[in-house]
């Protein structure tokens, strides 16, 4: 053994060689663990994004709904209003968004016309679900099994149907 300029021992010979190489193993290793979590963290931040742009469509398109004063002007406003939404939002969905209208009188579920085809004085709403497929084809990484290529984002609003308002 030798010594440093430090005073302390410094080894020679067998036991420095072994290390050698190491690294580049830990981060062959380590390395698709890696990208494995950044694919991840995208799938989970196109997902959040595109459930929020979702509910705001449909909250926009229950909306549209409701302040129509029929059932087919309700449907076409409500689809119009959930496409200029996603459009803004740059949501790109791999087909059109589904749009599903329900409706309710008196609190009891009811068909979207028959939420239209109530008096004036009774109580009744409107309610649109929009979803989206969005895909994750772009975060796809080769050897990831498991790894979901889309995704349906659903969303549904309620909104009521003024009651002094008259309807049909």
């Amino acid at each position: 053994m030798s010594r440093t300029p430090t005073g302390g021992r410094q080894e020679t010979g067998r036991g420095r060689g072994r290390d050698r190489g190491s690294v580049s193993v830990e981060v062959a290793i380590l390395a698709p663990a890696f990208f494995a979590l950044i694919a991840l963290a995208g799938v989970a931040g196109r997902t959040a994004i595109a459930a929020e742009a979702i509910e705001s469509a449909a909250h926009d398109a229950a909306r549209a709904a409701s302040i129509s004063r029929d059932p087919v002007t309700a449907r076409s406003a409500a689809g119009d209003a959930a496409r200029v939404r996603l459009d803004w939002s740059e949501l790109d969905c791999t087909e059109p968004p589904a749009l599903r209208f329900t409706g309710s009188v008196g609190g009891r579920a009811a068909t979207f016309d028959a939420a239209f085809g109530t008096t004036a004085d009774q109580s009744s709403a409107v309610s649109v679900r929009v979803t989206c497929v969005v895909s994750f084809a772009d975060f796809r990484l080769p050897g990831m099994p498991g790894m979901p290529v889309r995704r349906a984002v659903s969303a549904e609003f309620t909104s009521p149907l003024d009651r002094y308002r008259s309807r049909g």
